[in-house]
């Protein structure tokens, strides 16, 4: 095919990929990732498995026969319609909108993240609801996958980040607010207070982290959730396209208000 350079299997055609080649818990690339099971289970959330070979079935939280698991690994009632448990023998492929995705390894340690950006985790890992809205906590050993839109920044705190360009933090206490009292009172902050335009930014609203661990920013401002969970696009050929998956929700109204600082999804559950 001219389009890539070559020919299928050629030099300076595509990679095609089978069972055998593809990765086992690995990179295919930058946006997307290769989950092997064997005879075992993963927490995914709904919408970010794009492909799979083998023999895999999918659980909603609560369902199914792998209610053991979900006791001891998944503490976080608020979200669980949007995750599912994949369990069997084979290899998933994950992305989210072409957004960079890789895989961290936590070694007894506790990291918190945004939501919207942990795609899948080992059941070695416990999940637990984080008292900042939006951002789920992952506990114990194991391996997981996340998306950011752009490569991930790790610092050391103290340091101040745009709640937009955050990710999570790991081994660390949750942050708290901080807001900028020059930028408020400053001629741009007061130009946003009258007009409503501009919004909450950077400049004026910071989450403050302090003592030791890890913070991980994404290098964009631009948040990785916002997306529909399980809905089919509606687009011609496609079947039951705009209609949300059971237990998904459907395509939100454009223009939306957000909260400020653009913390989670948490107003989508609410109705906000």
């Amino acid at each position: 095919m001219s389009a890539y350079g070559g020919t299928y299997g050629t030099p300076g055609g595509p990679v095609v990929h089978d069972p055998m080649t593809l990765p086992a818990d690995d990179n295919v690339n930058a946006y997307t990732f290769c989950v092997e099971l064997k005879s075992g289970q993963w927490f995914l959330q709904k919408g970010k498995m794009i492909a799979y070979y083998g023999a895999i079935e999918f659980n909603g939280i609560g369902h199914g026969r792998l209610d053991r698991i979900v006791r001891t690994s998944f503490h976080s009632p608020l979200h669980a319609s949007d995750w599912v448990v994949a369990a069997g023998s084979g290899k998933m492929l994950l992305a989210d909108r072409a957004f960079d995705v890789n895989s961290y390894d936590l070694d007894d340690g506790n990291l918190t993240i945004r939501a919207g950006n942990l795609l899948a985790f080992q059941p070695s890992l416990a999940l637990k609801q984080s008292i900042v809205p939006g951002f789920l906590t992952l506990i114990g050993t194991g391996k997981f996958v996340a998306a950011s839109n752009g490569p991930v920044v790790f610092l050391e705190p103290p340091i101040r980040v745009d709640p937009q360009a955050l990710v999570g933090w790991a081994d660390c206490p949750s942050p708290c607010h901080h807001y900028d009292h020059g930028y408020l009172t400053g001629v741009l902050g007061g130009l946003r207070a009258m007009t409503g335009l501009g919004g909450v930014s950077g400049e004026e609203h910071q989450f403050e982290f302090v003592g030791a661990g890890t913070v991980l920013l994404q290098s964009s401002e631009t948040l990785t959730d916002g997306g529909t969970t399980g809905a089919v696009p509606s687009e011609p050929g496609v079947p039951g396209g705009g209609a949300a998956a059971p237990g998904g929700h459907g395509p939100q109204p454009s223009g939306q208000p957000r909260l400020p600082g653009q913390l989670g999804d948490l107003q989508r559950r609410f109705g906000l």
